[in-house]
């Protein structure tokens, strides 16, 4: 048996506060995206570019395909050629718009459910969703001529350059442990849904099902300011984990997205800053936006929605006509969002929790189990944090209804993650006691019967204690040995 060492397995940056961690990530995101907006620009001048470059540095920086060398090889082979295909769709949109959207709907259907195939396929959708998502913030994001290349290889280029810079400051960050550790790779969608079929099929229909309602009402009734009820739609079933998170989502982008138009109608309108100014501004709801996501989503939808509003601006109306027509885009692409996933083969949130909850007991059971060589509490803990993605719906729910259900699906959460600190240090320890092995199947045989689930993670937490106050006793190795993992910093 060995015990690993924390001092090299501990992740540069994961001592620092959490807010510290997301303001250095925050800072590196928006250095990459300047940075890549100024090749942009010299490339191609023009909005088309800079917003290619912009949108395509933050979703990078977010979705971690660069820290490691398969991913930054794959995604330097498959974004080029997906940037160009959606510049093709971009281009459908704007001269044919029915057939763009079909299209549109057909690349979002497929960058979701390539998930089913393994983790190489997830990357590929992830890589596939990334400068589409660029056409729902700019729907006529077109380039230019009269820069240095062909307006038919700007798009590929400014990947490959987003890519390259996002690349650099992670490196920058890492080398000097400003960063802290990279985020946790999620589970494979498909093992959280019926065996009937894959989960991440059931989310790639709702993900079309949405999209599709939200182009035609979008067109129909919505002229030039589609994309923002298509956006909303987009918005809330990306990342779906059941109705329920969908839901929460809809409702946390509708409280963002109305206080943002209002603050973006006060900058733009009544201040009448110029195009510079706006540029800035921007940039700066950019990286608020960035910075305070991993503690509240509706952070992210207010200041993303200041920097849309900034960039799309308030032509084509009154700005008090267009503050409400926006809101009412908004309100009813949520809308959208939560009929697909209640109504289209929808996955219970439930079902989610309860599978994320097994996977954390069955990474802290072979962590504990005699037979297992090595001690490492890394599985238990990114375990845990894909059991903290799914939590906030949950406590929300808890709070609306506590005087009126007594079980709360966030109890069971709540409970096993602060099982979370005493588990890392009894595996650093290299622990095996038997009633805590005992302690843990009973917790997984609960997750088969509710009632008795939260009773079940109780006594594992109690019993943890109780373990953790023995090996204190024993003279088995410094206890700073157990940390092994770092605190989660993302919240889904």
């Amino acid at each position: 048996m060995s015990i690993v060492d924390p001092a090299r397995s501990r992740s540069p940056g994961a001592d620092r506060p959490a807010w510290l961690r997301a303001w250095i990530e925050a800072a590196a995101t928006l250095l990459a995206a300047l940075a890549t907006l100024l090749c942009a620009w010299a490339i191609s001048p023009g909005p088309g570019g800079a917003v290619l470059a912009v949108v395509l540095a933050l979703s990078l920086s977010r979705s971690q395909l660069d820290r490691d060398r398969r991913g930054r090889l794959e995604a330097a082979l498959v974004l080029p050629l997906v940037a160009f295909a959606a510049l093709g769709v971009g281009w459908l949109l704007r001269y044919w718009p029915w057939i763009g959207a079909a299209f549109f709907v057909v690349g979002m259907f497929l960058s979701i459910w390539l998930r089913r195939f393994g983790p190489m396929a997830g990357r590929a959708g992830s890589l596939i969703a990334l400068p589409f998502v660029t056409l729902l913030t700019m729907p006529h994001v077109h380039a230019t001529s009269g820069g240095l290349l062909p307006p038919v290889l700007v798009p590929m280029v400014i990947a490959l350059l987003a890519l390259l810079w996002v690349d650099v400051f992670h490196r920058l960050t890492k080398r000097w442990r400003w960063q802290g550790p990279a985020q946790s790779a999620t589970l494979p969608a498909a093992r959280e849904g019926s065996p009937r079929m894959a989960a991440s099929t059931r989310m790639a229909l709702q993900m079309a099902a949405s999209l599709a309602v939200a182009f035609v009402i979008g067109f129909v009734f919505f002229s030039e300011h589609w994309a923002w009820i298509v956006l909303t739609a987009f918005i809330v079933n990306s990342g779906n984990r059941g109705r329920l998170d969908v839901l929460y989502k809809s409702g946390m982008r509708v409280a963002g997205a109305a206080a943002g138009t209002a603050i973006a109608l006060l900058l733009s309108v009544h201040l009448g800053w110029d195009g510079r100014t706006t540029g800035a501004l921007i940039l700066a709801a950019l990286f608020m936006g960035v910075w305070l996501r991993p503690f509240a989503y509706a952070w992210w939808a207010l200041f993303v929605t200041v920097a849309l509003a900034l960039l799309q601006g308030f032509d084509g109306g009154t700005p008090a006509a267009m503050l409400w027509q926006r809101m009412g885009e908004i309100v009813l692409g949520a809308v959208i969002g939560v009929s697909a996933a209640w109504f289209v083969l929808p996955v219970r949130s439930t079902d989610v929790l309860r599978r994320r909850l097994a996977d954390a007991l069955a990474a802290l059971a072979e962590a504990v189990d005699p037979a297992t060589a090595a001690r490492n509490a890394t599985p238990f803990d990114e375990a845990c944090d894909l059991v903290a993605q799914v939590v906030p719906p949950f406590r929300a729910v808890r709070w609306l209804t506590r005087r009126t259900h007594a079980m709360q699906p966030a109890d069971w959460a709540d409970t096993l993650l602060a099982c979370r600190p005493t588990a890392v240090v009894l595996i650093g320890r290299g622990a095996t006691p038997g009633a805590l092995r005992q302690a843990i199947g009973a917790a997984r045989k609960a997750l088969r019967e509710p009632a008795k689930l939260l009773p079940a993670l109780q006594h594992l937490r109690k019993r943890l204690h109780e373990c953790v106050l023995e090996a204190e006793r024993e003279p088995l190795a410094p206890i700073d040995a157990a940390m092994t993992t770092r605190p989660s910093t993302r919240d889904a």
